[in-house]
């Protein structure tokens, strides 16, 4: 029982569904994202490498050869036992050419070399290998202080091409006015946050709910705007060493 819950939480928290509408207080944000990557991963095959992997919240949508979490090789990285390999942020440790398709989820922005993170990626990726990177646009300052950067569509584009990689496709999620309600969901979420996860969940379901209800009620009302969004997903091609 205690084992389906959990499972539920991780579910409702990454791929949120009616039950995350009214408890999980970045549901635009990661519904926008799952579903984004999710459209995208399936073009991912042989032996996948996921940098930055976390709890592996894209785990289950990846039918691949071969599937390597890698996490920065700290004590709490590997008290939570999901990397399956580890490295010191700068030299993934495996060698030229040796995957066929890369994922790095929400980690872009946490990289303070961007320049040679894509270049390290680009040595261990084989040519016409892909990449499925997502990185936020609008997003408050997280996880300080190693929160970086922020990039536009241009951006994002202008530094894969400097090191490599050609992109196929690329989406900007949640571009309307979902924008303001998750914002404001977040800020609330931030100033209300207890260590109690019931009073939490009391106050996600009276504040965060009712936001969530009419920002998911607007946006299907309002038109979108492609210039205002939450995050970049892009599915780039490797097509030459750098």
């Amino acid at each position: 029982m205690i084992n389906q819950l959990k499972a539920l939480y991780i579910k409702e928290q990454f791929n949120p569904g009616l039950i995350g509408l009214f408890i999980n207080p970045f549901y635009f944000a990661r519904k926008g994202l799952f579903n984004s990557v999710a459209n995208k991963v399936v073009h991912l095959d042989g032996k996948l490498l996921d940098i930055g992997c976390g709890t592996k919240p894209y785990r289950s949508l990846c039918e691949v050869e071969q599937y390597i979490g890698l996490e920065i090789d700290d004590e709490g990285n590997r008290n939570h036992q999901f990397a399956d390999s580890f490295y010191d942020g700068k030299t993934i440790p495996f060698g030229n050419n040796y995957f066929d398709s890369i994922l790095t989820n929400q980690v872009f922005e946490h990289v303070f070399n961007p320049d040679e993170f894509l270049k390290e990626i680009n040595r261990v990726t084989k040519i016409n290998g892909l990449l499925l990177l997502t990185v936020p646009f609008v997003w408050d300052e997280h996880e300080q202080p190693y929160d970086y950067a922020r990039y536009s569509s241009f951006g994002l584009k202008h530094i894969l091409k400097k090191n490599g990689f050609e992109i196929i496709e690329a989406q900007k999620t949640n571009n309307g006015i979902e924008v303001i309600f998750q914002l404001l969901s977040a800020y609330l979420y931030k100033v209300t946050n207890t260590s109690n996860l019931w009073i939490n969940l009391f106050l996600n379901i009276f504040l965060i709910a009712p936001v969530n209800l009419i920002g998911l009620i607007l946006g299907k009302i309002l038109p979108k705007n492609n210039d205002l969004y939450l995050d970049n997903v892009v599915l780039a091609k490797k097509t030459q060493n750098v």
